[in-house]
């Protein structure tokens, strides 16, 4: 009998396979499977799978934090009223709703209710944040702790991800945008980011400039100027070559349809024929890459004024 034990602990252990039962499974009747004694691999629990992102072990799940039982005060960012954000810690859920907050509909606020935005100096293929510093002082980062959830109402899956900071920090994106908080918004349903410095703008859905195709502003900041030029780069986020534009009214492109992303102090009509027809697009400053508003090497004519 002894003999007889040894060899099927022997035949195991050159198979390869760990059956921990093995030595009695002949005097029980049972057998055990390869499968069942195989722990879960790490980051495969019941939330596994659905919507992992960057590679991060992120879930993303559809609903509200409250509707997903998710622990308070152990996510999302809020802070107390009239009182300014700050750099926030990285959390373990966050929550992205589509709403509306003043002029702006829709666009993506978070569980608290606070307007996030989007950064025209940033990138959206590949995602990559240029808000760091001071800047991330007065934008704080949406960011989430690594293996958290992203709970999403009215917010498409495949729209979101995250993309990893300067700082090492996970930051949220939405169409490829990261995203972020504004530290002069102190209640929730305040825009007060949008179109800042030209650049600003809340954040829809799908990851679009909040406010229509010109990126209306909406409470607390003023309508950009209209611009009197504007230069035109044939790569995007404002890679050489490039070509100026100034003047009053409608002018046309010297080479036309070659720009990929544009940099313009006020706002601007670009449009997709030459002398001003065609599809056309409000602009308000920069805008890093044409190609998210549909105008990727579509511009022969800009009207100022």
């Amino acid at each position: 009998m002894i003999r007889k034990r040894t060899a099927v602990i022997v035949s195991v252990a050159t198979s390869g396979v760990l059956l921990l039962s093995a030595c009695g499974a002949e005097d029980k009747g049972s057998s055990a499977s390869a499968s069942s004694a195989a722990a879960p691999a790490a980051g495969q629990g019941k939330d596994a799978g659905a919507g992992s992102s960057a590679g991060q072990g992120l879930s993303l799940l559809g609903g509200t934090a409250k509707t997903n039982n998710a622990s308070p005060k152990t996510g999302d960012w809020a802070v107390e009223p009239g009182k300014p954000a700050t750099k926030p810690e990285a959390q373990r859920w966050v929550q992205l709703s589509a709403s509306k907050a003043g002029a702006l509909n829709p666009v993506v606020v978070n569980g608290a209710g606070f307007t996030l935005y989007r950064f025209d100096k940033d990138s959206a293929n590949p995602s990559k944040s240029t808000c760091n510093g001071d800047c991330a002082s007065t934008w704080p980062p949406v960011v989430v702790a690594p293996g958290g959830k992203v709970f999403l109402d009215g917010v498409d899956k495949p729209k979101v991800g995250t993309v990893k900071r300067d700082d090492g920090s996970l930051q949220v994106t939405i169409g490829g945008w990261p995203v972020y908080r504004f530290s002069k918004d102190t209640k929730p349903g305040e825009t007060k980011g949008q179109g800042v410095g030209g650049t600003w703008f809340g954040v829809t859905p799908d990851g679009k400039k909040a406010g229509g195709a010109g990126g209306n502003t909406g409470t607390g900041s003023p309508q950009p100027k209209p611009a009197t030029s504007v230069v035109l780069f044939d790569e995007r986020n404002f890679g050489d070559p490039s070509q100026g534009l100034a003047g009053k009214g409608c002018q046309n492109v010297a080479r036309d349809n070659v720009a990929s992303s544009l940099q313009a102090q006020g706002s601007l009509k670009i449009w997709s024929e030459r002398n001003c027809t065609g599809k056309s697009r409000i602009v308000n400053g920069d805008v890093a890459d044409l190609a998210t508003i549909g105008f990727d090497n579509d511009i022969s004519s800009v009207y100022f004024g």
